[in-house]
């Protein structure tokens, strides 16, 4: 069996195919290297087996030099309408657009056109802030895209005749989730391969876009968010470590790197939310990374803290189930995780290695026990003991096992 050169991203697959034809433009954003390119190419092979003709696709990378003149928008939007076939559907993709000055321009005119159909990505969060969502509300719909789940990459493994045990496919994991890490023969070529994304997200995506000049600065940030994943964390505090290590900075330059650092999702943000007021509070947020590969790359002789490595593997996975995740706060408890449906329905998770001890299981369902409200409750644990116990209904899970729900 050859192995598969593609993974096999289902559910965001089915994104694209439940938005196809639809007049609206379909926006999918995510970190570098999370597959959006390769996500287009699926589709595109779909739409091909549908009937699509070759002719029907316009297909653009902007990081490509051959399309370098075409970043320009005017001549961008010629290029394209050109192409346009004016009695048939014409699919179009443009991908890593935010290269492209006023690029929403360009999706403007081109989303009034009955016979076009518009997919873009972008790898920064900023190409869909302020001013630009302003101009496009209303008219696109957005996929948040991560790098491999858990489950996409035990799949993969089982599809290559490569599976062990869920156990050793979770220590893999946790070394990286990045989809072509999946084709990487050893651990320095996966570490050079890791190093390459970090830099580019770096240099491109943080340092060219806000014009950084002290870049020391930014990357001994990146280091400190990166050793604190689930601590909460203060400008103020960041900023007074940097200083007792000889760093000259202030609050505003941390704020404004911090922005940067978050709008290219190298890590993502989770806010505290007050479970009985139901309301957003403004400090103390707790920072994951998108990838732990990325955590071991820059810190290699930091001493591991899998409580947080796990914490931030089921962030990671809340995110790809639910449209919003908080911190929860109760009262004077923490709820590692809030997270919120489409109704604003909520659901709870505690996240412990193990709670095989009576006294730290006491503890982790304290904060869980005070919640009022009906809404389902979870202890998440590594248990494989008494891990589908049930405490009053407050429902433990094995970890590994709930990453591998469908």
């Amino acid at each position: 069996m050859l192995e598969q050169k593609y993974v096999a991203r289902d559910e965001y697959l089915n994104f694209l195919k439940r938005n196809r034809d639809k007049h609206i433009i379909k926006v999918v954003s995510g970190v570098r290297r999370s597959g959006k390119s390769t996500l287009f190419l699926l589709f595109r092979d779909y739409l091909k087996k549908t009937g699509v003709k070759d002719n029907q696709i316009i297909n653009l990378n902007f990081e490509d030099m051959d399309f370098e003149d075409l970043l320009d928008p005017e001549k961008l939007y010629s290029y394209i309408k050109k192409k346009l076939l004016p009695d048939q559907m014409n699919y179009i993709f443009l991908d890593e657009i935010q290269h492209v000055h006023n690029f929403e321009k360009v999706a403007d005119s081109l989303f009034i056109k009955d016979n076009v159909d518009l997919y873009i990505t972008g790898s920064n969060a900023y190409f869909l802030s302020g001013e630009i969502a302003t101009l496009l509300t209303g008219r696109y719909v957005q996929l948040n895209m991560l790098p491999l789940s858990f489950n996409e990459f035990v799949q993969w493994h089982k599809q290559n005749n490569k599976f062990t045990n869920d156990q050793d496919m979770f220590n893999q994991y946790l070394k990286s989730s990045f989809p072509y890490t999946l084709f990487t023969e050893t651990d320095q070529e996966r570490i050079e391969y890791l190093q390459g994304i970090y830099s580019t997200i770096v240099l491109t995506d943080i340092v060219t876009r806000l014009n950084i000049k002290d870049v020391p600065v930014l990357e001994r940030l990146i280091r400190t968010l990166f050793s604190n994943i689930g601590s909460q964390v203060t400008i103020n505090k960041i900023t007074n470590t940097l200083r007792s290590n000889g760093y000259k900075t202030s609050n505003k330059t941390i704020d404004r790197y911090l922005e940067g650092i978050l709008d290219s999702l190298l890590m993502y943000e989770a806010k505290r939310y007050d479970i009985h007021d139901h309301d957003l509070l403004s400090s103390n947020s707790k920072y994951y990374v998108v990838d732990l590969g990325l955590c071991r790359l820059l810190l290699p002789d930091h001493q591991e803290d899998y409580g947080h490595i796990i914490e931030n593997v089921v962030y990671l996975e809340l995110l790809r189930r639910f449209p919003n995740v908080y911190v929860g706060q109760s009262g004077k408890y923490e709820v590692d995780f809030v997270a919120l449906n489409g109704r604003n329905e909520a659901r709870y998770f505690q996240v412990a290695l193990t709670t095989l001890d009576e006294n730290v299981l006491k503890r982790e369902l304290r904060s869980l026990q005070r919640i009022g409200d009906s809404y389902p409750k979870y202890l998440l644990t590594l248990d494989t003991l008494n891990k589908d116990a049930n405490y009053n209904g407050i429902q433990k899970m094995n970890i590994i096992d709930w990453l591998l729900e469908k």
